[in-house]
């Protein structure tokens, strides 16, 4: 079987050190996919790739490239819940760990939130990003590439 990859939406990525690291510790390739530059990269097992601006362009990527047990960074819901269908892992920046069974609720507190935007219920403010997060974001990602790893063989 192919080994899994890691494939990140990397536009406003705010834990793309910490994904190579992990990458490294288990053998993963990383792919970084982006509507503008990104930092090049010496290392054979890091790739870059760069989409168009198009809406979603960066997301059509990912999930026309997803395969089974490759794992897919991202906090684009909607996104997460593509990688889930072909088969793949998905992991937001925070640590959420995206499932079958947790991405209906998840996709249905997206549309609940943006509908109470739309109203004026709410701000709309996301948390900000915090050591906590990137702590709990290596503790999932090194659980799922252990998983990836084993499903793959």
């Amino acid at each position: 079987m192919t080994k899994p990859q890691i494939l990140v939406d990397a536009d406003a990525c705010p834990v793309k050190e910490e994904i190579v690291r992990v990458a490294e510790r288990h053998g993963l390739a990383v792919t970084f996919v982006a509507n503008s530059g990104l930092r090049p990269s010496r290392d054979p097992m890091i790739r870059n790739v760069v989409v168009s601006a198009g809406f979603d362009a960066a997301d059509d990527w990912i999930a026309d490239n997803a395969r089974p047990n490759d794992i897919v960074v991202t906090a684009d819901i909607p996104l997460a819940a593509r990688a889930l269908e072909k088969g793949a892992f998905a992991v937001g920046p925070t640590g959420k760990v995206f499932t079958a069974e947790t991405i209906g609720t998840a996709l249905a507190m997206r549309d609940l939130n943006r509908h109470l935007r739309e109203t004026g219920e709410s701000k709309g403010y996301n948390a900000a990003f915090a050591p906590r997060d990137r702590s709990a974001f290596l503790q999932a990602l090194d659980r799922m590439a252990r998983q990836a790893l084993h499903a793959s063989r």
